[in-house]
């Protein structure tokens, strides 16, 4: 296999301890089965499978705890100090992977609820139309988080609301990809979900793991924005579909078209506040919300003169108790 990916039709649990060192990772993305039965879902829902590969591999709901804490031990065992943990999830055994992540050493960082379309239709009770994303880190290094990978400080919505904002919080809009007449798994996770993930919290050449790699999107991708990837599919048949497909792509291949923040980072992002910048960023807010009477307005002046984003500004004002705290 090329440099770029190292792609095995095994388990991840044994896969991980033989091919991945310790704190090697710098990225996890990951959609373990959720121990609900997919296998025999279409029976239930009427879903076609003339097109999806067969072979998919379930966990019984009662080995599903152990299962859990089996390879979340693992992944963070071979996670680098600052390394990045995103675990896709429903509902159902959703505990389980909580309480696996909680005994580790692992932080949260936010709990994501992803919103696709199209959820399950039922009549008895609300129709599910939600995921669950894990975003856990590693402490002992720095984290990656690349704030204006997707969009910059200034750029708005015909709203005047701004993009990185809006793209930054925690409920997420993405449509689910449906392929009709194409060969498929039986489930994937969207191009633009990993993209958005992959953007954020890693770097070319960075090294990403997949423990379930199911549909090899997570894999496509990483190769398409110039990553490195490892990772276990234990459906055979789903492994020799697709690693003939990932045979064929070139690293770097989404690179060319990918949005990214087009506004210039703040010069001063990142750095610490000295108690001469504290003393005389309360001086110029005062000075400015004295004439103009908006505090939204004087934070962006403030912006500019202090070279920092606005919502850095604005928690630094807090924590010196700023005395017009209302908007």
């Amino acid at each position: 296999m090329i440099e770029s990916f190292l792609l095995y039709p095994i388990d991840c649990i044994s896969g991980a301890r033989k091919y991945i060192a310790d704190n090697s990772v710098d990225l996890i993305i990951t959609d373990p089965p959720y121990g609900i039965k997919a296998d025999n879902l279409h029976k239930h829902y009427h879903r076609s499978e003339e097109k999806v590969i067969e072979g998919y591999v379930e966990v019984p709901r009662e080995r599903y705890a152990s299962f859990s804490a089996n390879w979340i031990c693992e992944a963070e065992r071979v996670l680098k100090p600052g390394g990045s943990l995103y675990i896709i999830s429903g509902y159902s055994n959703l505990a389980a992977i909580l309480n696996s992540l909680q005994n580790t050493s692992l932080e949260e960082k936010n709990h994501i609820i992803w919103k696709y379309n199209f959820g399950v239709h039922t009549q008895k009770k609300y129709i599910s139309s939600h995921y669950h994303i894990l975003y856990y880190t590693k402490s002992g290094g720095k984290v990656t988080f690349n704030t204006y990978a997707r969009f910059g400080p200034e750029e708005k919505n015909l709203n005047n609301g701004s993009l990185n904002y809006q793209d930054r919080e925690d409920v997420w809009y993405i449509k689910r990809e449906y392929k009709p007449g194409e060969v498929r798994n039986k489930n994937e996770l969207p191009t633009e979900l990993i993209l958005k993930i992959m953007q954020y919290s890693s770097n070319e050449k960075d090294l990403v793991a997949d423990f379930f790699l199911g549909g090899f999107n997570t894999a496509k991708v990483a190769i398409g924005l110039n990553r490195k990837i490892i990772g276990f599919e234990l459906n055979k048949k789903s492994f020799e579909y697709h690693i003939h497909e990932i045979e064929m792509l070139k690293s770097g291949y989404l690179l060319p078209n990918l949005r990214k923040g087009n506004d210039t980072v703040p010069i001063n992002q990142g750095k610490h506040w000295s108690e001469g910048e504290s003393k005389n960023l309360k001086k110029r807010y005062l000075e400015i919300y004295k004439k103009i009477k908006y505090k939204r307005e004087t934070i962006r002046i403030l912006e500019k003169e202090f070279g920092r984003g606005y919502f850095s500004i604005l928690n630094k004002l807090e924590k010196i108790n700023d005395p017009k705290g209302k908007k």
